[in-house]
Parts: C-alpha cells; structure tokens; sequence
C-alpha cells in the first residue's frame, strides 16, 4: 500500500486474468511446510539468544534514551541454517513499577519499507505517557529497511533527481518513457539483490516478526501495525494465533488475497479523488485566507494553472510537475499539511515562488532513505502477489479510472508499473481468517474518508478476524488515527492495551477538527 499513514470500488473496470508461479507448501499456514518448521528453529534460536541491547547505531543518530539491538533471521525460512539478516530493533524499557509491566508492545508503521526504529520515543507524549509505563516501547527496521541489510534498486541520486513530470493524462510517448524505466527499474532490483529478491515478502515479514517477539522473551505478542502494519499484523495472526496477545490495526488494508496489491492501488486511487475534493473544498472555505476561490472547482484551476507552469520552468530550478503534485498528496495524506500547502499554492499564484520551493524541493541528505524505502515498497508488493504483465492490461484499467479519478490514478499506475516486469517468483495471497476464540478480541481503528487505506478494508478485515472490534472515526481522512489527538479513539487504544478490554460493540468518535487556515511555514 502506498506511501505511510501512508483508504470505493470500482465496479465499471475489466480486469484480465493475473498469472502467478505455482503455489508452494510455503505460501499458506500449513504447519508442516519447510517455513513454519524453518521459523520454528530461528524462534527456538531467537528465545534462547535474545537481544543484547547498547547504544544504537551512530549512523541512525538516535538519541542516547533509546537503545538498540539486533535480531538474526533467516533469508530463507526454509532453509533457517543458511544465509541471515540481522534486523535492528530499538527499546526504551517501561517506566511504571516493575510489578505491573506487561511485557514488549511492537509497532510497525506501514510502508512496506518503513521503520519504527524511533518509535520508542513516543512513550515521551502524553498520548503514550500510560502505555509506556506498561510497556516496554520497541521498534525496529524490517529485513531490507535502514540499517537491517538495506535493499536498493537504483543510484538514490538517479532517485532523487529533479525536476521530473506528473501529468494527470499522460501522453503515449511519456507512457512508454515510464515503461522503459520501470523495465530499468526491475532489473536493478534484481542486479543488486541477486537471489535474496524473492524473500522480501510480507510472509516473510510475519516470520520475522514472530521471531522477534521470541527474542524480546514474550510468550505472546502485543502488536500495533498502521497501513500496511495491518495486513502484517493480520498474516501474523494467521499463521500464529496462539501467539498473540493483544492486536491493534490502525488505518486496515483491505486483507482479502483478491484485493494484494494491483486492487488494492486502483481502489487507493479512486479514494484520493475524494479526499483530493476534501482538501479543496476546505481552502474554498477559506477564501479570506488563500484567495483561490470560493468553490473547488476555482482551487483545482488554480492547481492546473501552476502545474503547468512548472512543467515549462520549474521554481527554484528543483520544484517540477512531479515534486508539486508529490507535495499535494500528502495532503491528501494528512489533514496537517493542509494550511501549508494551500499558502504555498496561494503565494505562488500571487508571484512568490518561496514557500513552494520550500516546501517541495527534494533533499539531499535523505535520497538514500527515500530510494531505499521504495526499494522495499517494490520489492515486496511485487513478490507477494500477481500483477498483470501486459501494459495493455495497465493502460486499459488506469485509463478507465483517470477519467473519474484524475488526481492520483497515473502517478500510482507508475510507481507501481516495475511489478509487471518483476524476474522474481509471484506468490499466491495468504487467506487471512481465524475463526471464533482462535485469537483474543483485538482493536481496529479506521478514519471513514482514509483514502490510503479505503474504509471498505477495516469492515474485510473484521470480517476476517471473527471477534474484532472496529472503532470508527466518523467524517474523518487523515491517514493513521491513534495517538493523534483524537482523546475519544486515543482513550480506546489506551484502555485497551492497559487490560485487554474491546468496547461491548462497534464504536464511533466525532472527527478531530480541520485544521486552522494558518500556516506555520
């Protein structure tokens, strides 16, 4: 699932037939495939071995409170003597009376390709105050991320180059430029990971997660997963219900092995149209602020308006169609970024470039962590599952959904486009389910206009996850919904990770306000 809190259906496309390599034993649950007796020996080794926890790596320049670690995992699950990873993990222990500490809370923030590495350090706002005391906070860098064997597909330079195009309807020459170099793209997965490509897998992922809760001295696993951290959570939950303890999905990608992951992009792109509208509609309503309109309509031109303007001279000589429309999803992300993006468009069609060349300009100094991030995104949307592999089928479909989803449709399409020319093997979808009493109730949260994660995906996976309990916030977009500030969905994690109880039934909370039409930037 694209990009990190990073959620519609689309009834009139024809999809083609996906291909996919035969199954394997190791594609499912099954307890007696090679993986689950390969994660078996790792956990048993993990247990016995734990973690040595010291300073952290200084190339992460973490603060001296945390303290970090690291886990061995096999590449491999079926062959657990061979080649390994070494993932980090990061603590801060509880803070409360060692009597009433309840073991490790993990966190995984989506991606895929994201590390929770800091995420320790919240424990430090009032939001984490109680659950920090409890718990001992732990994050950690999935296999291929930052400092746990990073992947990379391309030179970050090469990545971060700017300025770059974003046209809303491509043209069929800009088509088969993006074909070219998604074909590039590809094959330089495959140059620099070699035979290790095909084990970057959200399976994996599940594996190595049951691994490191072994290794922290757990005997069952207390687990927060945002984004793409839900369907990690819920692959872990299928194959180890025994071993979790208490679970909380924020912000639900949809689980169903129909839906991972060419599905699952068409409906995202179909859901930002809306909450792209959402974003509009709000800087209209502050007309006496930005002065781009007093209707959607009047922004979108606007926006259009300097689009193509970057297109023909970008500002700054950095900031291009590509950079700006970038910029604008994570609004469409993120109810925080609202204020500042509407002053940079407003500014800008008013003749001062600055605050978008602020904004927008690519840096530097985190090219390597963006290209490695989108490395790992690739890496394992690609091999979890199949993908069309005729443009044809790409083309028809996006087209299709452009003509009523503009906004986000292509640019989704292209970051994408690499897994119909993928040379590693495609597996076949895990079918998420337990069933009544396999696990112990666990929490899902959902933001009712999160287009990242379309709202559709926590209702499948309740469905799933017979027992779960879903908490919605009403009229609400941003993506990512605990600890944000909202005190009615705040108080439902909390009080449900301090002593394990769900709300009686399926509960509501009134949205967090939009934002203050005032930009801090």
């Amino acid at each position: 699932m694209r990009a990190v809190p990073l959620y519609a259906t689309i009834g009139s496309l024809v999809l083609s037939a996906l291909t996919a390599a035969p199954a394997t034993a190791w594609d499912g649950p099954d307890a007696a495939s090679a993986e689950a007796r390969g994660t078996a020996v790792a956990a048993a080794r993990a247990s016995a071995a734990g973690i040595s926890f010291g300073a952290c790596p200084k190339e992460e320049q973490l603060p001296d409170s945390l303290e970090c670690g690291t886990v061995s995992v096999p590449l491999d699950y079926a062959r657990p003597n061979g080649r390994t990873v070494q993932l980090t993990v990061s603590r801060t222990l509880a803070t409360g009376e060692a009597s009433e500490r309840q073991g490790s809370f993990v966190y995984n923030p989506g991606g895929p390709g994201a590390s929770s590495i800091t995420f320790p350090l919240m424990g430090e706002m009032s939001e984490w105050r109680e659950v920090a005391e409890a718990y001992d906070m732990v994050g950690y860098a999935p296999r291929g991320v930052g400092p746990s064997a990073p992947l990379s597909c391309q030179d970050p330079a090469a990545f971060a180059k700017s300025p770059t195009d974003s046209p809303a309807h491509p043209t069929a020459a800009y088509k088969e430029q993006r074909i070219a170099q998604a074909r590039a793209y590809a094959r330089g997965c495959e140059r620099n990971a070699g035979e290790a490509l095909r084990h970057y897998t959200s399976l994996n992922n599940a594996r190595d997660l049951e691994v490191l809760r072994a290794a922290l001295g757990d005997e069952r696993l207390t687990f927060m997963g945002a984004s793409y951290g839900t369907y990690l959570g819920s692959l872990y939950a299928t194959l180890f219900p025994s071993r979790v303890r208490r679970m909380v999905f924020d912000s639900a990608v949809d689980p169903d092995p129909e839906q991972i992951w060419y599905r699952s992009n068409l409906d995202q792109s179909l859901a930002f149209e809306s909450r792209w509208e959402d974003f509009r509609r709000w800087v209209a309503e502050h007309d006496d602020v930005y002065r781009l309109g007093t209707t959607p309509e009047s922004v979108q031109r606007h926006y259009d308006d300097v689009r193509t303007a970057l297109a023909t001279k970008p500002a700054g000589g950095t900031v291009g169609p590509g950079q700006f429309h970038a910029a604008f999803l994570q609004a469409a992300y993120y109810d925080d970024y609202w204020a500042m993006r509407a002053t940079a468009l407003s500014e800008y069609v008013r003749g001062n470039p600055e605050p978008l060349i602020t904004q927008m300009s690519p840096r530097a100094v985190t090219a390597k962590d963006d290209e490695n991030a989108r490395a790992v995104y690739t890496a394992v949307e690609c091999n979890d599952a199949p993908w069309p592999e005729e443009w044809e089928v790409w083309d028809r479909d996006h087209s299709d959904l452009a003509r009523i989803a503009p906004f986000q449709t292509w640019d989704n399409a292209f970051t994408n486009l690499p897994c119909a020319f993928w040379p590693a093997p495609r597996q076949q979808p895990l079918e998420v389910s337990t069933e009544w009493g396999e696990l112990p109730p666990v929490l899902i949260l959902a933001a009712e206009r999160d287009a990242a994660t379309p709202y559709k995906g926590a209702l499948e996976l309740q469905r799933r996850l017979r027992g779960a309990v879903l908490v919605t916030e009403r009229d609400a977009g941003t993506h990512g919904v605990a600890g944000f500030g909202n005190a009615c969905v705040d108080e439902h994690m909390r009080r449900y990770l301090l002593t394990g109880r769900t709300p009686a039934g399926d509960a509501e909370c009134a949205a967090r306000p939009e934002p203050n039409p005032v930009s801090l930037d």
